[in-house]
């Protein structure tokens, strides 16, 4: 049984973090397909913007990779690394969702003509430094 919840973390992991970037990053993407309407010369501005909560995937997939090189035993630890995985998981989940959020409204608003993209990018970089922690903190258990 304790091995059946490793394995259950070490995938939630995975796949929160995976589903928390691609519904991020959907959410950026959408803002800036409305916005290459009002203004397609900031197309380069959308795109870093969009691309953004795409990198709490990788923290996922980065721990999900180091956890297997570490060689845990499985069914001495199970219960540990489900509680890992599952933290990691939603942590990177929810905060590339909110990432994508900040992001969209960043877009919305360089499509309108503001020069935001500076000020947006940092305004991103707060709900991303929760799944960084949870990422690290992965590491510290």
């Amino acid at each position: 049984m304790n091995e059946i919840l490793g394995y259950l973390g070490l995938g939630l992991m995975l796949g929160l973090s995976g589903v928390g970037s691609a519904y991020g990053t959907t959410i950026a993407g959408n803002a800036a397909e409305g916005a290459l309407k009002k203004n397609k010369e900031k197309s380069s501005a959308y795109m870093v913007l969009s691309a953004m909560p795409s990198t709490q995937g990788l923290y996922g997939f980065v721990a999900f990779f180091l956890w297997l090189q570490r060689g845990y035993d499985f069914a001495v630890d199970g219960p540990k690394l489900f509680g890992i995985g599952l933290g990691v998981g939603l942590a990177c989940l929810l905060s590339a969702i909110r990432q994508g959020m900040v992001c969209a409204n960043g877009i919305s608003n360089i499509a309108n003509g503001h020069d935001v993209q500076t000020n947006t990018m940092i305004y991103a970089a707060f709900p991303e430094l929760y799944a960084i922690l949870a990422f690290v903190g992965a590491f510290l258990a």
